[in-house]
């Protein structure tokens, strides 16, 4: 094969992926979990970001009721519960699988840690239901602006639908290079494993509550 071949080759090939990801992968992650209506309906926050760069609407479905939920949501962060993710780099190493009593207070105009720099600060709280975070440069240091909004809906007295919504604006150079290119793909991988996270642990607890009194699970 000439060398004119191989590069052709190689073009059409990052092309065909290109697209593969454009057109199939990312709108598939993009809304991860989440069904049409909640992809298109409002949620609170979204008025924190109006013109986002990238916005998108990820879902799970919990066998829990809201109120087991939303402890473990309550005490996330940094240095706190971790954000259930892959803690080896968003938490020291430090994995939690228990309610933690002394993080279970959380109020309006906190700050939710991402790393040691800064985090999430929380603008909106409906306890049980509602929890409205926004990341800016105030908080981080970077040129950006980022709200994320989680959301239980009950869907009966034993499951509850958790929807987490995030839109971002990057502003800077460098912020527009990696949040236009490898942001949405690399915050999926750490989302999806923190929407799993939370569902485990949630459901975990449910199972632990509802043994017999002479169950001696090993935990």
């Amino acid at each position: 094969m000439s060398k004119c071949s191989t590069i052709t080759s190689v073009a059409l090939g990052l092309a065909a992926a290109f697209a593969l990801y454009r057109f199939v992968i990312r709108p598939w992650h993009l809304r991860w979990g989440a069904t049409d209506e909640e992809a298109a309906r409002s949620m609170p926050g979204d008025d924190l970001v109006p013109k986002p760069d990238i916005a998108f609407t990820r879902a799970i479905t919990i066998n829990a009721p809201p109120q087991a939920v939303w402890p473990w949501l309550v005490q996330m962060g940094y240095r706190r519960a971790s954000w259930y993710s892959y803690d080896r780099f968003d938490n020291d190493g430090i994995h939690v699988h228990r309610i933690i009593p002394e993080f279970q207070t959380l109020t309006v105009g906190d700050v939710m840690l991402t790393g040691s720099e800064g985090g999430f600060r929380v603008e909106a709280i409906d306890p049980g239901r509602t929890l409205v975070l926004k990341i800016d440069r105030a908080s981080v240091g970077q040129e950006l602006e980022m709200s994320c909004v989680i959301t239980l809906d009950p869907i009966d007295e034993q499951r509850t639908r958790l929807l987490l919504r995030v839109r971002g604006k990057f502003n800077g150079l460098v912020e527009k290079l990696w949040g236009r290119v490898l942001f949405d793909a690399g915050d999926f991988v750490m989302m999806r494993k923190m929407l799993l996270g939370i569902k485990e642990r949630a459901e975990r607890q449910v199972h632990l509550a509802n043994l017999p009194a002479s169950a001696s699970p090993v935990l």
